[in-house]
């Protein structure tokens, strides 16, 4: 789907922890008639609440939000269903004449929404076939033989991506780069984008802050609950920090304060990936951040009021 409007809609972008969700429902508590579109590829599922910081039902409430608990864990939901859900998402709230207001930080998919990407279909058969080899970094290799533009994109221990750039480029006969409009093009967007920014110091200590506050309202047993009341995770849900790390703790292979650990580790390292992605589009107003995320309203405020 393409959307047609030219009506500029407001999305708010950036890091882990780094405030995009309070934020926004302040700027909707503030300007009437908003409805927020979250851009995050696991506030999708079901059951996944703590640890993806998924909005609260009151807050659900008291201001619609989409793309949030629409699938079973135990499904795989790809990149294309999501532009699809979100952009539809976007069309229906404008055709009732409500306000969209995107909020993610999930790069990949934010960019495949709000630029329209060709996305490459699915091949099971082939993916199925690659899955089998366990060293990622021959497969990291093999793309960078078939499709070295591609392989320059991701990091050598980023199996997944690694993978679906195999399948598409082997089932596809096409490099998986040759897709879309690519990444490194930043069109012109009806998308305005704005981004909170702190130090990377601060924002390391948010992620410890949250974190434990996640852990003390019960991260650990949402995650025991999940394999215990529905079938087995899904590929794409499992990569969901913290869940996975807490899944390898509850099936006995590392300990909980090893878990812990790995967790707040490879968020701090997500968010510095996070950084970087966002730091490359030139279409993203920063603001930086002194203490309190909520000192970005009224410029945003203002921000919407130019928009419109």
């Amino acid at each position: 789907m393409i959307l047609d409007s030219d009506t500029p809609v407001l999305s708010i972008v950036g890091t882990t922890a780094s405030g995009k969700s309070s934020i926004a429902m302040e700027l909707a508590r503030t300007i009437p008639n908003i409805e927020i579109v979250s851009i995050d590829s696991m506030q999708i599922y079901r059951g996944m609440d703590i640890g993806t910081a998924k909005p609260t039902r009151a807050e659900q409430i008291e201001v619609p939000h989409h793309l949030i608990d629409i699938v079973e864990p135990s499904t795989d939901f790809s990149l294309s269903q999501f532009q699809s859900e979100a952009q539809s998402a976007i069309a229906e709230i404008e055709g009732r004449g409500a306000i969209p207001l995107l909020v993610g930080g999930t790069g990949l998919h934010l960019r495949a929404v709000i630029d329209n990407f060709e996305i490459p279909q699915q091949y099971p058969s082939v993916a199925e076939e690659l899955e089998e080899e366990s060293d990622t970094t021959k497969l990291h290799k093999l793309l960078l033989k078939m499709d070295p533009i591609a392989a320059g994109r991701m990091e050598e221990t980023n199996r997944r991506r690694i993978l679906r750039a195999l399948e598409v480029t082997l089932g596809s006969g096409r490099p998986f780069s040759s897709y879309g409009p690519g990444l490194q093009r930043y069109p012109n967007s009806r998308f305005q984008m704005v981004a909170p920014r702190w130090s990377r110091s601060e924002i390391d200590n948010r992620i410890d802050i949250r974190f434990a506050q996640q852990i003390q309202d019960g991260f650990v047993d949402e995650v025991r609950q999940l394999i215990d009341n529905r079938n087995q995770l899904s590929r794409t849900a499992r990569q969901a920090l913290g869940y996975r790390q807490f899944l390898e703790h509850l099936e006995g292979s590392v300990s909980l304060s090893e878990a812990i650990k790995s967790t707040v580790q490879k968020t701090k390292k997500f968010a510095r990936r996070q950084e970087r992605w966002f730091r490359r589009d030139p279409r993203i107003q920063w603001f930086d951040i002194d203490e309190n995320p909520l000192e970005l309203i009224p410029s945003l405020v203002k921000e919407w009021r130019q928009c419109i």
